[in-house]
């Protein structure tokens, strides 16, 4: 991935975002020829010169101090996950991030699978970073059955989203699922651009989605460990499921994803129908 090219779509992207307005600028009469800021309204903000913020926006952060860059961080109103991307291209671009070694396959602890098993109520994926299932107890499996095809390895989530028409029916709001998930792989980008699996990956999506391009050109970061998502499931139904994503500290870039409806609502009365169904299926086996 460029480095150079991914800093300045980035920062320009963040600059046509903000209006004077937001950014406390007094604007006089004439028409605006660029969207949100122009770079003298950056610089000014930060308190750089423009020639300075120029160079920057061009794609060289290399010996950018940290106060430089909270300085944009404060002029652009950057949240937490932008402030992070934004502080990975800069180590980057400096050379002051060790090269990541060749990322060797995932490997579980055995007590992972395990674990999730023992949690029969509660539907739960363990992910890689970028989106392998590695571990899952049988209700993950039956809340998300397009993943775990039978007789098949799992599927990735994030070529399931772009890739598989079916995603589009299972996600009644699919383009926030999707937009969320291109996030994720954005931040992923700034943190090691040299990693293979995820330049693959991003090639693949860019290759065969054109949802996928024009969201990844747009830079767009979002951190997303809690949240709703609606899914219209093939057994029981529409459900609005909430989700928690917790790290597993013993494998780094492994998550665990649980999710629960509301007690009491019609989502929780179709996930105790999932729950039946897969007892069923059991009986029957």
């Amino acid at each position: 991935m460029d480095n150079k090219r991914d800093v300045q779509e980035y920062l320009t992207a963040l600059r046509a975002r903000i209006t004077p307005e937001s950014a406390g600028i007094l604007v006089f009469g004439g028409e605006r020829r660029v969207p949100g800021l122009r770079r003298e309204e950056v610089a000014q903000l930060a308190g750089v010169s423009t020639a300075y913020y120029t160079r920057m926006e061009r794609g060289d952060l290399s010996g950018v101090s940290d106060s430089v860059l909270y300085a944009l961080v404060r002029a652009l109103q950057l949240n937490e996950a932008e402030t992070t991307h934004l502080f990975d291209l800069a180590r980057t671009a400096s050379g002051s991030r060790p090269r990541a070694p060749r990322r060797a396959a995932v490997r579980i602890p055995s007590r992972l699978p395990q674990m999730l098993d023992t949690m029969r109520e509660v539907p739960a994926l363990a992910l890689t970073r970028l989106g392998d299932p590695v571990a899952s107890n049988a209700l993950g499996r039956a809340l998300f059955p397009h993943l775990f095809p039978e007789d098949a390895v799992p599927l990735n989530h994030a070529r399931y989203l772009f890739l598989d028409p079916r995603a589009q029916s299972f996600y009644p709001d699919w383009e926030t699922s999707a937009r969320e998930q291109t996030s994720a792989l954005r931040l992923l980008a700034g943190q090691d651009p040299t990693d293979r699996a995820l330049t693959s990956l991003v090639g693949e999506l860019s290759t065969h989605s054109a949802e996928f391009r024009s969201w990844w050109s747009g830079h767009t970061v979002r951190l997303h460990t809690s949240g709703t998502k609606r899914i219209h499931h093939p057994v029981v139904g529409e459900m609005t499921i909430g989700y928690d994503v917790l790290a597993v500290q013993a494998t780094p870039g492994v998550t665990i994803t649980t999710y629960l409806p509301e007690p009491g609502s019609p989502s929780a009365d179709a996930l105790e129908l999932l729950r039946s169904w897969i007892a069923d299926r059991v009986a029957t086996g």
